[in-house]
């Protein structure tokens, strides 16, 4: 097996099934890529909603915010020389999966730009559907780089050995991200092991690119809370809107 797609899921029932839609649309190769959705704890459980071969496996762990451990677990199962992580609010096209199936080095991460994937699971950039999704017209299509998406060999992953599970008890965010972005940094300290070409990932408009870190757009994604003491872009948002 060459790749396995991984994606860490609570409840987000009808974002699943567009992107379910999305992969049967655009025809990942079954022979080498396998679909890893990790069912991290919905209530009822996530069923596979496409006619192509996908893996549900779910955790049953009920805690917030465990999208770490999930990541880890689908890792653990996962055939795939390489794994590409993301989460399920962003959207990998067939461009960016064959550039991935055909990858030889040891991680290359992607360009972020706005997009939806519609009822019938079809990637659309169109403003006035962007707008509908809570995202400003006059706002860039770019965003800034998420070093959490990515795709990496997958012993290379766990030789820096996965996402620190210690913390997942901590209130949000507890930093598993910034934890993990650490350890690649102190392995590649010169920014030279990343392949400098980067595909193009989209996400949709959501949180904190909507005026609100909860903003849920159509109600497509999980209920947990990002309103916490601990999240910068939240007292952030908070402050500006006492001094307006």
């Amino acid at each position: 097996m060459r790749l396995s797609i991984v994606i860490p899921v609570l409840g987000s029932y009808e974002a699943s099934r567009r992107q379910l839609l999305h992969f049967e649309r655009i025809g990942v190769p079954k022979h080498d890529t396998e679909i890893i959705i990790v069912d991290d704890g919905s209530d009822p459980p996530l069923e596979n909603t496409a006619n192509i071969p996908v893996t549900i496996h779910r955790t049953h762990d009920k805690r917030p915010w465990t999208w770490a451990l999930a990541r880890n677990a689908g890792a653990k199962i996962a055939q795939g020389d390489y794994v590409l992580m993301y989460d399920v609010d962003h959207i990998a096209t067939a461009q960016l999966i064959n550039f991935v199936r055909t990858f030889d080095g040891l991680k290359v991460q992607f360009i972020r730009e706005f997009g939806v994937l519609d009822h019938n699971g079809e990637l659309t950039q169109d403003r006035d559907v962007l707008a509908e999704y809570g995202l400003p017209k006059e706002r860039s299509l770019r965003l800034g780089p998420l070093p959490n998406n990515f795709a990496m060999r997958r012993d290379l992953f766990w030789e820096l050995g996965g996402y620190r599970e210690d913390l997942v008890d901590r209130p949000y965010p507890q930093g598993e991200d910034p934890a993990f972005r650490g350890v690649w940094r102190r392995f590649d300290p010169d920014g030279k092991k990343v392949c400098p070409h980067r595909p193009t990932m989209f996400m949709f408009p959501n949180g904190k690119y909507c005026g609100d870190v909860d903003y849920n757009p159509q109600g497509l994604f999980h209920g947990l809370t990002r309103k916490t003491s601990r999240n910068g872009f939240y007292q952030q948002q908070r402050k500006e809107r006492a001094e307006s």
